[in-house]
């Protein structure tokens, strides 16, 4: 299999807490590239917890932003097991690319692999797309609960033939059983049964609980859930991107095919999916995915998806309504960040200016009780964090957006947040 040939990337130093002890690159690699020791390991339970956030979006009927609560569960693997999932990745990985390049549609699958693009170099091709087209219908579909719903004999039968074979090897089989058949607990229970600080998790240890805690506490104890469907598969192990894209190959083949064969253009980033075909195909080729898209056992979910039709006269282009796709609007003529957008950010900005104000107030009220100076407030965090002056932030990614897809509109949408910035950041609660 040509283990010893492997990169150094797939080795990562995890310093988490779990229920295993963190290795070094030697023990781990003793251990990756010994396909015997892989089939024989026994995967400990992964940990479950849930991120909770908030969506914004436009509510047509009240006319104003409406916030709706969004719950997505991780669960992320011990030390020796991410090691394990992360080697198997790349070398899997290798093979899926390949793959790739003898199909006709590489282009067409976005995430999860090191193409150097970002998110706007891909909306940048599909409205290219748009614009070379013309008279053009786009379809976006999305996939409803994308990972808890991959069929276990779709997974199993991708992978051998990504290797060749009609069944997986003992050692591949091995990890597919742990991510199928997988085992989880509860971070919260599992904290508290072993009374571990959720702020502060690795204060005075550096695992969950010592081997014989776990036989007879976690075990004994019922904190292990197991995963008991014959679909799904863990949002967070180091391999489940890679995973979710080898299951949609003959799917992505079967569109790309059926697109291309009428002019058109095939997306699909993870869940979402972006047919561009010229006009007065998009109803055929919807149904055609909506009815593809069942073999493989998903289910697409109406309420997001998109029609648009874009039109094509005297040298112009626009739409019955704007496309939106990758956080952008395009609507023949103007590229737009989404408002939902905008909104999240701007509100992100004034909580955490805000924090900044309570938290030097507070510091302040204790270096006058010591008869100390109070010290003014940190502003090269805040301009960082919420500022054209920082480089990963939501308005420098903003500001590279409006340069990549020449976008005026998006440059005049975020020009006012300098003041809403300056105006927080003004004496005051």
């Amino acid at each position: 299999m040509g283990f010893k040939k492997r990169s150094p990337d797939w080795f990562k130093r995890r310093t988490y807490l779990h229920f295993d002890l963190p290795i070094n690159r030697e023990a781990a690699t003793k251990l990756v590239t010994n396909p015997a020791r892989v089939k024989a390991h026994a995967f400990y339970p992964m940990i479950s917890f849930d991120i909770n956030s908030t969506k914004i979006k436009w509510d047509k009927k009240k006319n104003k932003l409406v916030s709706t609560p969004k719950t997505r569960t991780i669960r992320y693997a011990a030390h020796l097991d991410s090691h394990i999932y992360s080697y198997y990745c790349e070398y899997v990985s290798e093979l899926y690319e390949k793959y790739l390049k003898e199909c006709s549609y590489e282009g067409s699958v976005l995430a999860f692999r090191k193409l150097g693009k970002s998110n706007i170099d891909f909306a940048f091709d599909a409205f290219s797309a748009i614009k070379e087209i013309g008279n053009a219908d786009a379809i976006a579909l999305d996939i409803s609960d994308f990972f808890g719903s991959l069929d276990h004999g779709i997974i199993k039968a991708s992978w051998a033939k990504l290797l060749g074979l009609t069944e997986l090897p003992p050692d591949h089989y091995n990890i597919f059983k742990s991510l199928t058949r997988y085992a989880y607990v509860d971070r919260d229970a599992v904290y508290g049964r072993f009374k571990i600080s959720a702020h502060n998790p690795k204060a005075n240890r550096k695992r969950i609980c010592e081997p014989d805690d776990f036989r007879y506490v976690v075990r004994t104890g019922g904190l292990i859930s197991r995963n008991k469907s014959s679909k799904g598969i863990p949002q967070g192990s180091p391999i489940s991107a890679l995973l979710s894209n080898i299951y949609m190959m003959d799917f992505d083949l079967a569109m790309s095919e059926a697109v291309g064969m009428v002019g058109g253009k095939y997306f699909r980033y993870c869940d979402d999916m972006l047919l561009i075909v010229p006009a007065g195909r998009g109803s055929a080729m919807k149904s055609l995915a909506e009815t593809q898209i069942k073999l493989f056992g998903l289910e697409v979910q109406p309420k997001k998806t998109e029609e648009r039709t874009f039109t094509k006269s005297g040298g112009a282009i626009t739409s019955n309504r704007p496309l939106q796709y990758l956080g952008f609007l395009f609507d023949g003529q103007r590229i737009l960040l989404r408002s939902s957008s905008l909104a999240r950010y701007s509100e992100r900005m004034r909580r955490g200016v805000r924090l900044a104000k309570a938290t030097a107030r507070s510091r302040n009220a204790k270096r006058l009780e010591r008869g100390e100076v109070a010290i003014p407030l940190r502003l090269r965090k805040i301009y960082k964090r919420y500022s054209y002056l920082g480089r990963r932030n939501f308005i420098s990614y903003a500001i590279k957006a409006a340069l990549v897809l020449d976008a005026d509109g998006i440059r005049k949408q975020i020009k006012p947040h300098w003041k809403r910035l300056a105006a927080e950041l003004k004496p005051g609660p």
